[in-house]
């Protein structure tokens, strides 16, 4: 397989992953092709490789830059705006894992104490309020486990991953 055709699958493959966790398929092939970049690339290159328009182009562009996997690289005597993104994959994994806890999972734990508050008064009520309890415990948890984890060192998940499996 050449260097293009490996490209071009790995792209594909990296937005059909991402949209199966919910993420927009362009945005992530967005990421792919600056996570693969030797070089910082403009908006009209990431254009062309995608076949996708300024605006689509600049929307995602955007959107990884507030995720905090895309930076934006000033060159001296350029007009061009040039992006790049973290290549540190652990940071990158990161980085993730706090924008989809924020915008997921933070959510829900929020309404699971909203809805704590309602009254125990009959048998729907009751079992309402218990899988309610159970949820909000299992998610508190997921929210732990994940606070742990993005505030840890890469080499000791790495070990921890590595004796789980023995």
């Amino acid at each position: 397989m050449d260097f293009k055709e490996g490209k071009e699958k790995f792209l594909n493959a990296w937005g059909m992953l991402a949209s199966n966790w919910g993420i927009n398929r362009t945005m992530a092939q967005v990421h792919a092709l600056l996570l693969i970049s030797p070089h910082p690339l403009n908006a009209e290159t990431i254009m062309d490789e995608l076949k996708i328009s300024r605006g689509n182009a600049n929307m995602n562009i955007r959107a990884l830059m507030d995720w905090g996997l895309v930076y934006k690289d000033i060159k001296c005597g350029e007009r061009k705006e040039f992006f790049f993104a973290e290549k540190d994959i652990w940071e990158v994994f990161r980085k993730i894992v706090e924008q989809r806890k924020k915008k997921e999972l933070e959510p829900i734990i929020k309404l699971f104490d909203d809805v704590t508050s309602v009254k125990e008064e009959c048998e729907s009520s009751k079992e309402f309020c218990k899988m309610i309890k159970e949820l909000k415990v299992m998610s508190c948890q997921a929210d732990s486990i994940l606070n742990k984890l993005t505030k840890t060192d890469q080499s000791w998940v790495t070990k921890g991953i590595l004796q789980v499996l023995k």
